[in-house]
């Protein structure tokens, strides 16, 4: 199916949840493959559910482990990308073999050329920055406008929760801000081989192109 952009299905753990958002038209499925992450996978739990799913980028997240140990997964897993949980130095970055994306969060408080100063410094070592999770309340109008404002400016990539602040449409929020993709989340099965995709389902028809 041809999405209105890029999808990111983050936190995947179970092989009903790869094929289905690989069939729905995801560009890319992560898997949280570092220890101290919570839910954590390992690289056989990985390989076995990606070997399932075809036309998908392959994403893993990493929070704490050396950048030696994040190379070593990424070939065992066969990984197109990474996303970083924290912020690492320029000399970290420069000895990852994979394009790296940056885990970001809203900081209401924080003025707005801050945060711009903050995507200027790393994007010269980063392939985007994903802000998944949105704000508690919808953002003022100024804010909405400066959000659209980075987005021109940076390979910047939404949870499909600050839709809230277009009126609840994660269509308008693509048509709106122009992020350079959507993040939705994966979530567990209720047995295996039983999902309720409900909520996957309409932010995916809402995309249909």
């Amino acid at each position: 199916m041809a999405l209105l952009t890029s999808v990111l299905v983050r936190g995947i753990n179970n092989l009903s949840d790869a094929r289905y958002c690989a069939g729905m038209g995801a560009d890319r499925l992560s898997f949280l493959l570092d220890p101290a992450l919570p839910g954590y996978l390992t690289p056989e739990a990985v390989q076995e559910i990606s070997g399932w799913v075809a036309g998908v980028e392959l994403v893993g997240e990493f929070e704490k482990l050396p950048a030696e140990d994040i190379n070593e997964l990424g070939q065992r897993c066969n990984l197109h990308g990474l996303l970083l949980h924290r912020r690492r130095t320029p000399a970290d970055l420069a000895q990852l073999l994979l394009p790296t994306q940056k885990l970001v969060s809203w900081i209401p408080d924080m003025l707005p050329e801050d945060v711009d100063t903050r995507f200027r410094d790393q994007q010269h070592h980063l392939a985007g920055f994903v802000l998944a999770t949105p704000p508690a309340q919808p953002l003022s109008a100024t804010q909405l406008t400066h959000l659209i404002q980075q987005a021109r400016m940076f390979p910047l990539w939404l949870g499909a929760g600050f839709a809230a602040s277009t009126g609840g449409s994660v269509r308008k929020l693509v048509e709106t801000v122009r992020p350079a993709g959507i993040v939705l989340e994966g979530g567990d099965e209720i047995k295996p081989g039983l999902r309720d995709f409900t909520e996957l389902e309409a932010v995916f028809e809402e995309l249909e192109a």
